[in-house]
């Protein structure tokens, strides 16, 4: 997957990053998370995966199910306590920073082109660029493995005759904090100086997408996956 990453100043030495999606190199990707626990089992002990990429299926079909149980909450008849829980939640996730969102978008991402000011310094650009990834990487960490440990303390409130929120989120902010960990570490791979770095974003591409969806967004061996371009 190619991703573009948009610099550009706000006042003084604030700059903002947001970062669009290249459509044509993206729109052959495939989904193959499964659909029930059985189709999750035997996904993973009929073919022979990497504990990692287990893993991976393993999240992408938890987030599956917590997409579908959103929707649920967003249908629902106003004035219910599913339309309150949904707007809990979207009070919630007005809470959550921007440079998670950012982070988030690139654990899945090959190539990267970096475009910026023409009056911008680009090495100075680069090295805000692996400073976000790397400050990323040490806070959604910490903030994963926080998430993680609350996960069998809110699990108790699940007797209770209510809805139980609480695990429910902190389930999310940790599927959240991971695909930020995730995409910090990457974001970094295609910064970085060594090309013996960038030969490790091929290997670890989204289980389900073919050899031949990804030549085109990968980079060849040696090839720097990032480019820099002004505007």
């Amino acid at each position: 997957m190619r991703a573009r990453l948009v610099v550009f100043p706000i006042r003084g030495r604030q700059w903002c990053f947001t970062r669009s999606l290249d459509r044509a190199a993206s729109g052959g990707e495939l989904s193959s998370t499964p659909r029930g626990f059985r189709d999750l089992f035997k996904d993973i002990t009929s073919t022979r995966r990497s504990a990692p990429q287990n893993a991976e299926i393993v999240v992408d079909f938890v987030a599956d199910k917590m997409n579908r149980a959103w929707a649920t909450l967003e249908n629902a008849p106003e004035g219910t306590v599913r339309s309150k829980l949904h707007s809990l939640g979207l009070w919630l996730l007005s809470r959550v920073k921007p440079s998670e969102l950012l982070l988030k978008s690139f654990s899945d991402v090959t190539r990267v082109d970096i475009t910026y000011p023409s009056s911008f310094n680009p090495r100075l650009v680069r090295r805000r660029v692996r400073h976000i990834a790397m400050r990323g990487s040490v806070i959604h960490k910490r903030h994963f493995y926080g998430s993680m440990s609350l996960l069998p303390l809110t699990s108790i409130l699940t007797v209770l005759p209510l809805p139980n929120v609480p695990f429910f989120w902190i389930l999310f902010r940790a599927y959240s904090h991971w695909k930020a960990l995730k995409g910090s570490e990457r974001l970094l791979l295609l910064v970085a100086d060594s090309s013996s770095s960038w030969s490790l974003i091929g290997t670890n591409n989204k289980v389900g997408v073919t050899q031949d969806e990804t030549d085109s967004s990968i980079a060849a061996p040696g090839e720097s996956p990032w480019v820099c371009s002004l505007k």
